[in-house]
């Protein structure tokens, strides 16, 4: 049975969990926290996302954030 449909309504916001692969560390030192962060908002104009709050762990991130469009985040 396929699943639902995603609904995606602008400017609402949706937590976001992404994690390592096999959740194993995806950073290592603070630089790539630093980087992971660099490429986070110089993307979030572009693709009209809003960044709430953030939390950066060893294996995984949460993101609070809103996007502007309908479409996926």
């Amino acid at each position: 049975m396929p699943r639902r449909a995603r609904v995606y309504i602008p400017e609402h916001p949706y937590h976001l969990v992404q994690r390592g692969n096999n959740r194993d560390a995806c950073f290592f030192d603070p630089e790539n926290y630093q980087y992971y962060l660099e490429l986070l908002t110089d993307k979030m104009p572009r693709y009209g996302v809003a960044l709430h709050a953030y939390v950066l762990m060893t294996n995984h991130i949460h993101a609070y954030l809103a996007n502007k469009f309908l479409i996926g985040v």
